[in-house]
């Protein structure tokens, strides 16, 4: 019997690789092995309308439970692997269960980084966002009046202070750096969403440090500031990013450099084992990264599938992002890694407006805030390779559109 192609993780690039597996016909049986109890799921819900209490569990999942053995795909939930065995073509898992595989594809993702035990990392009542059972932990302690203090100052941050004040939170959010969203956005975009988390009544704290947490009994009540501050909290978030989880395929002897590192067809160091999403890094533009984003998770995912059904392919999908806060949504294109010049756009609406990045004449990425249109014509514009100038973009008259087709 043919060994089959085993997947390790539950996450978006998993669940695309299977979706396109079956689309595709290919016969070849899929086993997929996830520590957590659930199906594939989505994750950019959990901090937004899951933690409102506005999705039920089940609507998170990509595809019901009874899909998979419908389309002859193996689910081994609940189950951990302990090492990857190359030489054997099996994995083991921590219960001492081997299986072969014919292909393998690492979808581990990443985890919420946290604060170390010297101040006070440790102490109940310190949360992250990464997963359903997270949020059911942290979902009891959301009660109104209660006061939640955020560590971080990036989007999972401001979604959970955005949700926290929804439900009647007092929240105060920390910040190290000068600004809020200062390593992924324009100053112009920071702006924005300070301005409007100030109007939602969060205490929001820029050029900020802390020195520790303080302990009452083994909870956290608060935090002290190097100012000397205290600022009171009955629990605490933090959101200062995530690692890849690259213990396995480090233990395999793959190569890694911040992610387990892939060529252009997503194929690790070892040819038959393949990696997909958070969990890997890759060469865009001749520079290594790494993107935590349901679209690289999935366009990832999907690549592998057809690689492995025999398509010439390899990964050049434009990368995208989104983030909901109160009524507002952003919208990205494109990665402004290496801008040297923004312009911003005005948008249709008081609330609205686009910034653009450039490097010198070239167009690199967009942020649309309430601009729908914006963000679409943009999008069309960068995948096109147009760079239109920058006199046009911050013109309002501008027609996107024919921008967009060339007109």
């Amino acid at each position: 019997m043919t060994a089959p192609i085993v997947v390790i993780g539950a996450g978006q690039a998993a669940a695309s690789f299977i979706s396109r597996h079956v689309a595709l016909g290919n016969e070849n049986p899929v086993l997929l092995i996830g520590e957590e109890p659930h199906p594939p799921y989505q994750r950019p819900p959990l901090s937004k309308k899951y933690l409102l209490g506005e999705l039920e569990r089940e609507r998170l999942f990509i595809r019901p439970l009874q899909w998979y053995a419908e389309q002859n795909v193996a689910l081994r939930l609940d189950t951990r692997v302990a090492t990857i065995e190359p030489d054997n073509k099996r994995v083991v898992t921590k219960n001492g269960e081997a299986i072969a595989y014919d292909k393998l594809l690492l979808c581990t993702g990443s985890s919420a980084r946290k604060l170390p035990d010297d101040v006070g990392g440790s102490l109940a009542g310190i949360f992250t966002l990464r997963s359903i059972a997270d949020i059911d932990t942290i979902s009891a302690e959301f009660k109104a009046g209660r006061k939640l203090l955020i560590i971080g100052g990036g989007y999972i941050g401001l979604e959970a202070a955005a949700v926290g004040r929804q439900l009647g939170l007092e929240v105060t959010l920390l910040e190290m750096a000068d600004r809020i969203l200062q390593r992924v956005a324009a100053a112009t975009t920071s702006e924005y969403f300070r301005n409007l988390h100030l109007q939602h009544g969060v205490s929001l704290h820029e050029s900020t440090a802390m020195t520790r947490l303080l302990d009452d009994d083994g909870k956290v009540c608060g935090v002290e500031l190097e100012s000397g501050d205290v600022i009171d909290a009955d629990l605490v978030l933090v959101g200062i990013g995530g690692s890849p989880n690259t213990e396995l395929a480090l233990s395999a002897g793959l190569d890694c450099d911040n992610g387990i590192r892939v060529n252009e067809t997503c194929q690790t160091s070892n040819t038959d084992i393949y990696a997909a999403g958070d969990c890997c890094s890759f060469k865009r533009n001749g520079q290594s990264i790494r993107l935590e984003s349901v679209q690289n998770a999935a366009d990832q995912g999907d690549l592998v599938a057809r690689v492995l059904a025999g398509e010439a392919l390899i990964y050049t999908a434009l990368p995208w992002f989104w983030s909901d806060q109160y009524d507002c949504k952003l919208q990205i294109v494109g990665l402004n890694h290496g801008h040297n010049q923004t312009i911003v756009r005005p948008g249709a609406t008081d609330s609205s407006l686009s910034t653009w990045y450039y490097r010198d004449d070239q167009l690199l990425a967009i942020d649309a805030i309430n601009e729908p249109k914006s963000y679409a014509f943009g999008r069309k514009i960068i995948e096109a390779g147009k760079n239109p100038t920058q006199q046009q973009v911050a013109d309002p008259a501008t027609d996107l559109k024919a921008l967009a087709l060339g007109k």
